[in-house]
């Protein structure tokens, strides 16, 4: 049912999807250009290309293309010396030429070609910090554990390579995240010295001798001293500088480092895990990145230390603390700053019942900017050192993200965005005046309209959302409603996503309500205690309460209505599902359906099984009330989803034949299944057939339409 107004990128998902998008922001040393990630479409439509833009950080000016390879590039960070870092499998001309892993590229501030600054047989994840005041970089690399040098690495990679040997032997848990498997490799933190990147001919000449003396002695009979297989072989570049492990044999207690250089380079700050059985916890170290030595700054037991970043003046360090939580109760995500020895520690606006998201140093090192969900969007927020009041840098319906001080003016540059406008980036001055930027991937035209709604519970609780409305939606043309579940469930309906897209169901003439029930994040500490360890109970009756005070409007149509949502918000479409018959269609993707299965199949268990009493998770897990759905129900999983497990899916699938099958074996239930998709459905086809599928089911089970299948599915 398409919007009677002028056409949009929202009628056609082959438009939507080729929609260019800006992914992240890094500036510049002085302040003057911010350098964006853009994705965009590529030819075949099977993927997006990424490149990198220099755009005017203080307003005005035009876009301007950096780079531009097949392979794309992403990660950019700036050298101290306003060199452009990134990470790209582009071709290197020294390096191999089958090899695509991605490696650090160098763009100069003079100018010139990008060149190479690593070629390490696994490639290199990403950047993990630059030093603001040294040519010092640590970027973060895997190496396989069997290996004790960077040659040694590599001619085992080869090995395996050779035989086709994928198999991985595990002693930790977990062997998996989300949408990969864990190992054979283990990340690591590398220093790395921009300006030992030596670029003369004489270096050129020894690195091709050395080569040329690795190949000879690989042609020489083992048993006249030839390096035996799996040992050292080629040498690392001479032209290249070395990188330094500062996380020797580090298992797999990196996988989720967050790092800090100081000005000088010469200290990381880091939070990593230490192991405990199935999970652990994480801790704060600092590592002297010349030496390698490593002290412990903050870990107790119980407690996670994460989000560490250092001050301006190299003095002091900012961190959240934040106690595990249990059954009882979610807890606080406390504010620190401390000596960056870890001295001194004290807790800052221990009253601001907000949950930060990022933690950055002012220009002057007197306050934190932080970024935290309130109220249905993500502000940014100045959070004194010094005990004072946190106060809102920004004042309007946007959630804001990559925030970035520039030091030279102390003004903020990050992106922006709200379910109308997509993520674009802004510049904020200290009085919170914000100015749009330009960008390569211009804000498209939004059907309809926002606006916002709320009610109260039952038990007094305010709870609220978004309601987007389709053009022409009035008492003589109600709309249905599309209720619109997020998921996390630690999570608010605050920011754009490319991947859950409502503008696209309202350009078909749906309204869509976009709700923060109980477990939300943004409207403090009580709010989300409401639904902790009962996921069943205020959480469904907050989406109730708001569904029903959305239907009581006279440009909504009550009896013309689904419920839908993905993850947290599949399970509770199942639980709605289990529980009302009100709505005509529920499409449920990527869903927890049993928990006592899912809590010891998903890539994190410890976790799950710990914010649960046994009792709960048995009482509110939705598959014990199969035989009650009377709904239609579509169901969505992608095989290689880590986070919920396929057979959460398969199961929900099951019991649903077991129970509502007829004897032919049919159903007016649905299973779309993505055998090579994950959590999400990131790939831009099988996101059409996604969408296509979705609005096909709500078309047959809402609107009265005749059943239709969309045609690439056969």
């Amino acid at each position: 049912m398409a919007s009677p107004s002028n056409s949009t990128a929202f009628d056609s998902l082959t438009d939507y999807i080729a929609l260019p998008r800006v992914e992240a922001l890094a500036l510049s040393p002085d302040g003057k250009t911010a350098v964006l990630t853009v994705a965009a479409l590529k030819k075949d439509g099977t993927g997006y290309d990424r490149s990198l833009w220099a755009v005017p950080a203080t307003g005005g000016g035009t876009p301007r293309r950096l780079t531009r390879s097949a392979k794309g590039e992403a990660g950019a960070a700036f050298t101290a010396g306003g060199d452009i870092l990134f990470v790209s499998a582009r071709p290197d001309a020294d390096g191999d030429a089958d090899d695509e892993s991605g490696q650090l590229w160098l763009l100069p501030a003079t100018g010139g070609e990008a060149r190479p600054v690593t070629r390490l047989a696994g490639g290199v994840d990403g950047i993990a910090a630059t030093a603001d005041a040294s040519a010092r970089l640590v970027i973060s690399a895997s190496l396989l554990p069997g290996a004790d040098t960077l040659e040694g690495e590599a001619a085992l990679r080869a090995k395996r390579k050779e035989k086709k040997v994928s198999a991985i032997l595990h002693d930790t848990y977990p062997v998996r995240y989300w949408d990969h498997d864990l190992g054979p490799a283990e990340p690591h933190l590398l220093a790395i010295d921009i300006d030992a990147l030596e670029d003369t001919i004489a270096a050129a000449v020894a690195d091709t001798a050395a080569a040329d003396a690795s190949e000879a002695d690989a042609s020489t009979p083992a048993d006249a001293g030839a390096p035996a297989s799996g040992t050292e072989a080629n040498p690392y570049p001479a032209t290249l500088p070395r990188p330094r492990d500062l996380t020797p044999k580090p298992v797999r207690s990196l996988d989720h480092a967050e790092a800090a250089l100081t000005p000088d380079g010469a200290t990381l700050v880091v939070s990593l895990e230490h192991r405990e059985q199935r999970a652990g916890r994480r801790v704060i170290v600092a590592i002297d990145t010349a030496t390698g030595e490593r002290t412990t700054l903050f870990d107790e037991v119980g407690v996670d230390y994460e989000m560490p970043a250092i001050s301006h003046d190299g003095a002091r360090i900012a961190y959240l603390r934040t106690v595990q939580s249990s059954p009882a109760a979610p807890t606080d995500y406390e504010i620190w700053v401390a000596g960056i020895d870890g001295s001194g520690a004290q807790r800052v606006a221990a009253e601001w019942d907000h949950w930060a998201s990022s933690l950055e140093f002012a220009a002057d090192d007197t306050a934190l900017i932080a970024t935290a969900d309130h109220d249905g969007r993500a502000p940014v927020f100045r959070i004194p050192v010094d005990g004072g009041a946190p106060e809102k840098l920004t004042d309007d319906d946007f959630a804001y993200a990559n925030v970035v001080v520039d030091r030279r003016t102390g003004d903020v540059v990050a992106l922006r965005s709200s379910w109308v406008v997509p993520p674009h980036p802004v510049r904020i001055a200290r009085d919170g005046a914000v100015t749009p930027l330009a960008t390569p991937a211009p804000t498209p035209a939004a059907p309809g309209s926002i606006t916002e709604v709320e009610t109260t519970a039952e038990d007094g609780a305010r709870v609220r959302g978004w309601l987007l409305l389709p053009e022409g939606a009035s008492e003589d043309s109600p709309a249905p409603l599309l209720l619109w579940i997020h998921g996390g469930p630690l999570n608010s309906w605050n920011a754009w996503s490319w991947r859950w897209a409502p503008l696209l169901a309202v350009a078909r003439g749906y309204a869509v309500l976009l709700p923060d029930p109980a477990l939300s994040t943004g409207y403090g500490l009580d709010f989300i205690a409401r639904g902790w360890n009962s996921w069943g109970g205020k959480p469904y009756t907050d989406l109730l309460s708001i569904t029903d005070a959305v239907e009581a409007r006279d440009d909504i149509d009550q009896t013309r209505t689904a419920a839908m949502g993905g993850s947290f918000g599949g399970y509770m479409a199942n639980w709605v599902a289990g529980h009302t018959d009100r709505f005509q269609a529920i499409v449920t993707h990527a869903s927890l359906w049993a928990l006592d299965q899912f809590s010891g199949t998903t890539d994190s268990s410890e976790y799950w099984q710990r914010i649960f009493t046994p009792e709960a998770m048995t009482e509110h897990s939705p598959h014990h009330f199969v035989r009650d759905i009377r709904t239609p129900l579509l169901v969505v999983h992608g095989d290689k989803d880590y986070r919920v497990p396929i057979g959460e899916g398969l199961r929900l699938w099951s019991e649903l034949a077991e129970h509502h099958a007829d004897e032919d074996g049919r159903m007016p239930h649905r299973f779309l299944y993505f055998p090579d998709e994950n959590h999400w459905v990131l790939k831009p086809q099988h996101a059409v057939v996604w969408y296509e599928t979705v609005f096909a089911f709500l078309g047959e089970h809402v609107l009265g339409e005749e059943p239709s299948r969309y045609e690439l599915l056969g």
